[in-house]
């Protein structure tokens, strides 16, 4: 293999293989990987802006079975600090969302063990009727699975009861490391990887929008890394022509803080500022038919993502007026209105807000957030 040719043929919007990809993350200079990313970039969002979001985490419950050891979030069934979140929460948080200029609620939880598809339809339905404007980004691929062994459904037939009862797009949740080696070893309780690509499957089947991630950084092998990009890949190729896939790949470090990762095992998150950079412009390459690649300012920080977004990400991501999960591992970095915008700037982007299909927003009147956890 040679890396100029290899860097040749991902400008042509070649497919590389996992070995190719593999060689170029072990040989090619950081300064060319960005160069070819960044142009690539250039051509599939040829508007040059730097889009962001405003939405906020909410969770539905902390309640899991999963057993993840990634995960200080969860709290076992019956635990004194468990919870489900009830409709008077809900409609506090959205509507200081609506004056904080958001627009959508990107709605998780656990594996709950009693909560079913009908908990969900309902919830949906009730947050749609109070609030007609709200969008919910919600679950994922793992909890969708686990509704649908709850229930005994085709994993199709719960995203479309789902979707008419108010989800408008998917997360790319759960995805983690998708090789089910690792995914033994630390999220042992969630679905395997290829049902979290068939869930996927499922909702390009009918046109619902989705997102894809990687946490990496943890005990997966290079070679894991790649196949994972690979797999990702693979189920975009096989979407329907005019269903949205995935509009956007998140790639992020794991958040050691506290896990039993760390706490049992030892790993910890050393991944550096420039092997970020270089897996971003990676994703780029390895990723020719997503157009989205997003930088994960609230686990690298903001000057890791700011030099990101000359390495082939296009995009900021959410400000999160709240989010408990990755936090809860150690991700301290915050974002307002403000100043995700003012980081764009600094980048040398014009900053434009967006919906999560990707469509652009104009900036509402809004009241600034004042960060306070």
């Amino acid at each position: 293999m040679n890396v100029d040719k290899l860097l040749e043929r991902a400008l042509n919007f070649e497919f590389l293989s996992k070995d190719e990809g593999i060689y170029l993350y072990q040989h090619a200079a950081t300064a060319d990987l960005t160069y070819v990313a960044n142009t690539l970039r250039k051509i599939q969002v040829p508007h040059g802006k730097v889009t962001w979001q405003i939405d906020r985490n909410v969770n539905t419950t902390n309640v899991c079975i999963a057993n993840c050891k990634f995960c200080n979030f969860f709290r076992r069934p019956g635990h004194e600090e468990s919870y489900i979140t009830d409709i008077g929460t809900y409609k506090q948080k959205i509507e200081e969302t609506f004056r904080y200029g958001g627009d959508q609620l990107l709605l998780q939880g656990g594996h709950h063990p009693d909560l079913g598809l009908e908990f969900y339809t309902t919830l949906f339905k009730q947050l749609k009727d109070l609030y007609p404007t709200l969008k919910l980004h919600s679950l994922g691929p793992p909890e969708v699975a686990h509704v649908a062994k709850l229930e005994g459904l085709p994993h199709i037939e719960v995203l479309r009861a789902l979707k008419e009862s108010g989800l408008d797009s998917l997360p790319g949740a759960g995805a983690e490391i998708l090789n089910d080696r690792v995914r033994r070893l630390i999220s042992k309780g969630k679905c395997g990887g290829q049902e979290w690509l068939d869930v996927m499957r499922a909702a390009h089947q009918i046109n619902l929008p989705t997102s894809a991630t990687m946490m990496f950084g943890h005990i997966e092998t290079i070679e894991e890394r790649f196949e994972h990009l690979v797999w990702i890949r693979e189920v975009q190729h096989e979407k329907p022509v005019d269903a949205y896939g995935f509009i956007a790949f998140i790639p992020w470090p794991f958040q050691d803080d506290g896990t039993l990762l760390k706490r049992l095992r030892g790993i910890t998150n050393n991944v550096s500022s420039e092997e970020y950079i270089r897996m971003i412009a990676l994703s780029r390459i390895m990723l020719p038919n997503i157009k989205n690649i997003q930088a994960s300012w609230l686990t690298v920080g903001k000057k890791t993502a700011q030099l990101c977004l000359h390495a082939g990400a296009n995009d900021f991501g959410s400000i999160m007026i709240e989010e408990n999960v990755v936090s809860a591992a150690g991700a301290p970095h915050r974002f307002t209105s403000t100043s995700i915008q003012e980081a764009i700037l600094e980048a040398g982007f014009e900053p434009q807000l967006r919906t999560q299909k990707y469509e652009f927003r104009e900036l509402p009147q809004m009241e600034e957030q004042v960060i306070n956890y």
